[in-house]
């Protein structure tokens, strides 16, 4: 017998961690005041990149003596400069406990050559902070987007450690109140948690960070796009919204209205309120079916932005390819998008939380998620 389909769908099925979904309110019209075919060096651009380097400010409670900058490559972009540009000058403690915080490793050990002091958590988990030599320089994930775990907090992170923490924060900024005095390098994309469009990355520098940068000279050469000094002062421009390459003004237009949405929703505390509450559904639908959990054990640590999920039931064969055929039967029926596990992650799904997504989006999705299963159950 046919299993019954639920009769509601979501509004909007895009659960992607990635491009994420845009602001609920969003449509084309919010960007007929783009200054498109313009310089982004003349008056219009210029003050649309200070804009949003500011009202970023504002909203996260960035400190005034930090420096924000918007760059190319999103957050990867970000992530690449500040290591190319900070690392070597003194010891090097490498945090990694999903794909993209292994990637920063990669680099760190493989490119740059560094020898690192390597620690690696499985998914589902994080580094012991309290084991973390913060004497040396700290590389870290706040949110492990392909594992569904973020650090509770920071800390552990002492305020008179010596080396610089440098701290991909994609998928957290705007999810989480980050402890700016913990954190000397954060970066993240406008595509994540803001819902907005990729390519463009923010990296922002701590005090110690651009003291770092005037006195330190790396050993290795920098391609121009990573440069941020010049004549071993800090090209201040880049920190102004001069940028290092030339912006979309169309990403920049479409960053500023998912600010001023953002500022609409309650700030970073709503923000933050709005993912938890998202996340709350999935905290449900786990806790009244045995046949699913949490990637992460612990619920001090699971992500209110990219929730992870593996599917427990002893009746599943081939766990991979049932993750997938699930995810596949939601696709075809239009009412969840891109929600399949990561593909270096372990098998299930990853369905995103974030501000941006309507609570009643997530909770038209549930049933969905218990047909699917139970679909695609019976179908083996």
């Amino acid at each position: 017998m046919a299993i019954q389909a639920p009769a509601t769908r979501p509004v909007n099925p895009r659960f992607s961690s990635g491009p994420c979904a845009k602001p609920p309110t969003f449509s084309l019209d919010v960007l007929k005041d783009a200054a498109l075919g313009r310089s982004h060096r003349a008056a219009i651009g210029k003050s649309k990149l200070k804009d949003a380097i500011e009202t970023t400010r504002e909203i996260l409670g960035i400190p005034a003596d930090y420096k924000i900058g918007i760059v190319p490559a999103s957050d990867t972009g970000a992530m690449e400069m500040a290591m190319w540009s900070l690392l070597g000058e003194r010891p090097v403690e490498m945090l990694a406990w999903e794909s993209f915080g292994a990637g920063w490793v990669t680099d760190v050990v493989k490119q740059l050559k560094l020898d690192a002091e390597v620690k690696i958590a499985g998914y589902g988990e994080i580094v012991d902070f309290t084991t973390v030599d913060f004497d040396r320089d700290v590389v870290f994930t706040w949110n492990g987007t392909t594992s569904g775990v973020r650090l509770p907090n920071g800390d552990a992170i002492p305020a008179d450690r010596a080396g610089l923490t440098i701290c991909d924060a994609t998928s957290a900024a705007f999810a989480v109140d980050l402890p700016w005095d913990k954190l000397d390098v954060v970066t993240f994309s406008w595509q994540k948690v803001l819902g907005g469009e990729a390519a463009h990355g923010m990296l922002i520098l701590s005090p110690r960070a651009v003291e770092r940068l005037e006195s330190y000279t790396p050993a290795w050469p920098l391609p121009k796009i990573f440069r941020m000094t010049k004549g071993g002062k800090l090209i201040e421009g880049i920190f102004r919204g001069e940028t290092i390459n030339t912006p979309s003004m169309l990403a920049v237009e479409d960053y500023l209205y998912a600010l001023t949405w953002a500022k609409s929703v309650g700030g970073l505390t709503g923000m933050i309120a709005r993912a938890d509450a998202n996340t709350s559904v999935i905290e449900k639908l786990v806790a009244e079916n045995d046949w699913v959990d949490f990637l992460a054990a612990d619920p001090a640590i699971r992500s209110n932005t990219s929730v992870c999920l593996k599917f427990t039931d002893d009746r599943i064969k081939d766990g991979a390819s049932f993750a997938k055929a699930v995810a596949k039967r939601l696709a075809d029926e239009g009412v969840a998008f891109d929600i399949g596990a990561y593909r270096d992650a372990p098998a299930g799904l990853r369905i995103w939380c974030g501000a941006t997504v309507e609570t009643s989006d997530l909770e038209a999705l549930v049933p969905w998620l218990v047909w699917a299963f139970e679909a695609e159950i019976a179908a083996q």
